[in-house]
């Protein structure tokens, strides 16, 4: 499923992470150097800045956690602010940890912006060419990922828990990207805080899938944590699927920050019930050679 590429042997030593940087903006965003601020806005929300509560405090973006509505709504028009945007500019994706892959443009503003009931359905990863819009996937653990391709203009935002990564969503986006005219040489990856993988524990199911998704370089991904389950590193296996389809290791910037208590980044397995952060990511206009 990884590609000709995806082989423990094939596969060059992860680059250290890249420290992500504040937006400047209220409330508190963060974002990665390596995007070209000239083509692309690209943003990711922490736990700060809202006016949720309890378990949700304070910048949940997630309607469908149990937070109150009018404070999810209230917290996501103020990052749609802070991107420059207004909440009617945002399209949002019934995540469902599967392959599906959905190209948006001008006709799906809005979707899933004020309600679950109209964001696109059943898919985990946006692509679009359109700078009318800003994309956003939202996440607890899951691997957030940004993907752009600076001289086609194409742009892509993956949600990549467990399922969506041994499913492939994560070279799926990328195919879909190609489709519209990117190539993998100029793809730039930012991957995002998530469950930190020297805790997160799967069993034998999810072993399994990650071993015929991953094959020679499950090793990288899932190892055996003595008590019978095993151990599964999300962000290495988001990185090798990136590689297997073409990108440069050094076009893949991984924050290397974790999510749970303590972290800027809510935790759905260490904290449940609690909020969602996010990634947003917009193209501006002009920004194509």
């Amino acid at each position: 499923m990884i590609g000709t590429r995806g082989t423990a042997a094939a596969l060059p030593p992860a680059r250290p992470a890249d420290p992500l940087l504040p937006l400047g903006t209220t409330p508190p965003l963060l974002t990665w150097s390596c995007f070209d601020p000239s083509r692309v806005r690209v943003a990711l929300t922490t736990r700060s800045g809202g006016v949720s509560t309890g378990r949700y405090a304070s910048l949940n973006l997630g309607l469908h956690v149990g937070d109150s509505p009018g404070a999810v709504l209230e917290n996501r028009t103020r990052v749609a602010g802070a991107l420059r945007a207004s909440l009617d500019e945002l399209v949002f994706c019934q995540q469902v940890h599967r392959r599906a892959v959905t190209v948006v443009g001008a006709e799906h503003r809005g979707r899933g912006a004020r309600s679950d009931a109209d964001a696109i359905p059943e898919t985990d990863a946006l692509v679009t060419t359109d700078p009318g819009i800003a994309l956003v996937v939202m996440v607890a653990d899951c691997v957030p990922i940004v993907l752009h391709e600076p001289v086609a203009g194409v742009l892509a935002v993956v949600h990549a828990g467990w399922g969506g990564t041994v499913r492939g969503v994560t070279p799926a986006a990328v195919q879909t990207m190609l489709e519209h005219g990117s190539d993998p040489a100029r793809i730039v990856a930012g991957i995002g805080p998530a469950i930190d993988g020297a805790i997160y524990q799967v069993g034998d199911d999810v072993a399994d899938l990650a071993r015929a998704a991953f094959d020679d370089a499950v090793g990288e991904v899932l190892r055996p944590d003595g008590s019978g389950r095993y151990l599964f590193d999300l962000v290495a296996g988001a990185r090798i699927q990136l590689q297997g389809t073409g990108l440069s290791p050094t076009n893949i910037h991984a924050s290397g920050l974790v999510t749970g208590p303590g972290t800027p980044f809510f935790s759905h397995r260490l904290e449940g019930p609690c909020g969602r952060f996010a990634v947003l990511a917009r193209l501006l206009a002009g920004g194509v050679t």
